[in-house]
């Protein structure tokens, strides 16, 4: 989380979190709408949250579906 994230998400909390995706920004700014805090204490804990952690459950990343052409139809299974 940079300085300028920081004080862009004091000044304006939508505009902080825009490359979060859609769900990140109409949270923000449904929280700003009901108050300035509520949107920057928002907008802080998404910018604080950690997205490198992409397989935090260690599930399986390979398809779990057969990928050979069989000629059973998807009922048969």
């Amino acid at each position: 989380m940079s300085l300028f994230r920081v004080l862009l998400s004091i000044i304006f909390p939508p505009l902080a979190v825009l490359d979060k995706g859609c769900g990140s920004v109409l949270i923000v700014l449904l929280l700003t709408c009901a108050g300035w805090i509520p949107g920057v204490i928002g907008a802080l804990v998404i910018l604080n949250k950690d997205t490198r952690v992409i397989n935090q459950n260690n599930y399986p990343t390979y398809p779990t579906y057969p990928t050979y052409p069989t000629t059973r139809t998807r009922c048969e299974y």
